[in-house]
């Protein structure tokens, strides 16, 4: 007794693909909530370079971390003295990791509340 091992008969398998009929991409929602989180990723960026620059004990004096230290003053400045820096030269900046995480908490708290004015992605506005 031989068996014969199954052949293709070039009939493609079947699959399980959930495509919708709506783009959810393209709503103003999404658009806000992407404009929104590429602002705040690019500040928490410049932020994060600040902090790697303090870390390593970039010369201040360049253009390029001169340029960094210039833009990201304003953002770190609020966060300046909460908490005692040691004597010296600030070698971790904790105004800088402060407002690093300040500003993803504020990113998030937007695209939060752009989702909940405008309702969930996907479903249709009333």
């Amino acid at each position: 007794m031989t068996t014969t091992p199954p052949t293709n008969t070039g009939t493609p398998a079947s699959s399980n693909v959930n495509v919708s009929s709506g783009s959810a991409t393209n709503t103003p929602m999404w658009t806000a909530t992407r404009v929104i989180a590429l602002v705040f990723t690019v500040l928490e960026v410049l932020l994060l370079v600040r902090f790697m620059f303090k870390l390593f004990g970039a010369n201040a004096d360049q253009p390029f971390v001169s340029v960094i230290y210039g833009i990201t003053e304003p953002l770190v400045a609020p966060f300046r003295g909460i908490f005692a820096q040691p004597a010296g030269t600030p070698v971790v900046e904790i105004a800088a990791l402060l407002s690093i995480v300040f500003f993803v908490l504020v990113a998030a708290l937007i695209v939060a509340l752009v989702r909940a004015y405008t309702g969930r992605r996907g479903e249709p506005n009333p």
